[in-house]
């Protein structure tokens, strides 16, 4: 089956007949990527009139390029880890790597989920879709296929594209980056990763373990840069015991190809291979806006929104990866649910009030929220550490090498790190107690089934309440004690 075929119906249809502008809109959404598309389903759920404009496919990175590709080969790659480890539960397990299938299985679950962010699905719920480019033709219209779009409020939902470094010879290979690498059909026998954030390090592990020798490059002294340094440390580990070779403080300083032969030249030596990956961040689409038609300021960096999402144009709002640091499809999302509520009903809701979340899916999962480390102690926190060593479950399973790592101020939680099986979704009970202003004590009297690695939450709960036993406060109950015994 065309995999392929069946997503492009779904997302960009051959044929597609732009309609007929109506003569005002409430609410006109440019970009149908996760931002956009939760500001146009809301919008037109609640009775407004929405037009949504996509210059390529709806569903943005998050479909096509992003999340739900790279999980899908994250899933294939953990099979292929899950089976090396099988040894040490009594089962002898060989894989055979069938990168072919690999890459068609990836396909397949983006066509399965295709329909959720489809042309049909937004037009059903009564939101009219308009497929090109779009750009301000003044400050409360919008231009799209010869078309214009008079608006009341608009958001800018555009997100953002793969950065590429200016790395000498790079421009003149064709190299892969996240918007082109799911469409591999051959393996290459060795890669390149340029660049050890989330991305990368998510990447080269999945490649390392389906076969391909890959070398990891990051210019700053370790991995995951933002993270805890030892979070760091523990994924560095688990991608060399994969086979990545890791690479940090060193920089490429030129590209060459020859023969179909790639050499990185790095400080102390060259790396040959047969493909190079970039993953070095992203940089915002706002090139082909028009923005200085609407009087909307931007950056290198993007959007610039205030707390409310509003740019300078105060009839235009700005959500997604297009405006905020947090790059994720979950903050698009909650920053879509905040344009809604501001843009259409003069809300006053804040993405400072946000709690966001975010994890790296490597073998373990890297999960986070709030500050880092060094803020939190800046902000007076104390640290509860449980190593994950000391979670039945873990141990159970084969995977004692983790912590929970929570900063708190009497109680209240500033932010945490989790490194473990599944932290990204124990991170978001977590975040889920931050928003609700409870205390690091409520994991204490929290349930969980047994024996779950989240058993690691309650653990840190007993472990700050102990901290609030006193010397003096132990001493009374110890004569509390005494004296009961003398009855």
């Amino acid at each position: 089956m065309d995999y392929d075929q069946r997503l492009i119906e779904q997302v960009c249809p051959s044929g597609w007949r732009n309609p007929e502008p109506a003569p005002l809109y409430d609410l006109v959404v440019i970009g149908g990527g996760t931002a956009g598309l939760v500001c146009a389903a809301g919008a037109a759920g609640l009775g407004a009139r929405v037009a949504i404009v996509e210059r390529h496919r709806l569903g943005g990175d998050c479909l096509n390029t992003g999340c739900v590709p790279s999980k899908a080969l994250l899933r294939a790659a953990r099979a292929i880890h899950d089976g090396r480890r099988a040894a040490g539960a009594g089962v002898s397990m060989t894989a055979q790597v069938n990168f072919a299938a690999v890459m068609e299985s990836v396909r397949a679950r983006r066509a399965d989920l295709a329909p959720n962010d489809s042309a049909q699905r937004l037009t059903s719920i009564g939101a009219q879709v308009f497929l090109g480019e779009a750009s301000f033709a003044s400050p409360r219209s919008v231009s799209v296929d010869g078309r214009v779009l008079k608006f009341r409020r608009a958001v800018i939902a555009t997100g953002g594209r793969p950065a590429i470094p200016p790395i000498p010879g790079l421009a003149t290979l064709r190299h892969l980056t996240s918007e082109n690498v799911f469409e591999l059909r051959d393996q290459p026998r060795s890669l390149v990763v340029i660049g050890g954030g989330a991305i990368g390090c998510e990447l080269a592990q999945a490649f390392a373990l389906l076969g391909t020798a890959v070398t990891l490059v990051e210019t700053q002294a370790r991995l995951l840069p933002s993270e805890d340094p030892e979070a760091a440390g523990i994924v560095t580990r688990r991608l060399s015991s994969d086979g990545v070779r890791v690479v940090t403080g060193a920089s490429i300083r030129r590209i060459a190809q020859a023969g179909g032969q790639i050499t990185a030249t790095l400080e102390r030596e060259d790396v040959h291979a047969d493909a190079v990956l970039v993953a070095v961040g992203r940089s915002p689409n706002t090139n082909a806006l028009n923005l200085a038609a609407a009087g909307v300021a931007a950056t290198d960096r993007g959007v610039t929104v205030d707390d409310r999402l509003r740019t300078s144009n105060r009839r235009v709002f700005a959500a997604g990866d297009v405006c905020s640091p947090y790059q994720f499809t979950h903050a698009a999302d909650a920053m879509a649910r905040i344009v809604i509520q501001n843009a259409l009903f003069h809300g006053r809701k804040r993405v400072s009030a946000l709690v966001i979340p975010w994890a790296t899916y490597t073998i373990p999962e890297v999960a986070h929220v709030g500050p880092s480390a060094d803020e939190a102690t800046r902000r007076g926190a104390e640290t509860v550490t449980v190593q994950l060593s000391d979670v039945d479950r873990a141990v159970i399973d084969a995977e004692p090498e983790g912590f929970l790592r929570i900063h708190h101020r009497q109680g209240r939680i500033l932010a945490a790190t989790l490194v473990a099986p599944h932290a990204g979704e124990l991170i978001g009970q977590v975040a889920s107690l931050m928003r609700r202003g409870g205390s690091l004590a409520d994991f204490s009297s929290d349930i969980f089934p047994y024996p779950t690695f989240a058993d690691v939450l309650k653990k840190a709960g007993d472990a700050y309440r102990r901290t609030r036993l006193t010397a003096r406060a132990r001493g009374l109950l110890e004569k509390y004690f005494a004296l009961m015994r003398s009855f």
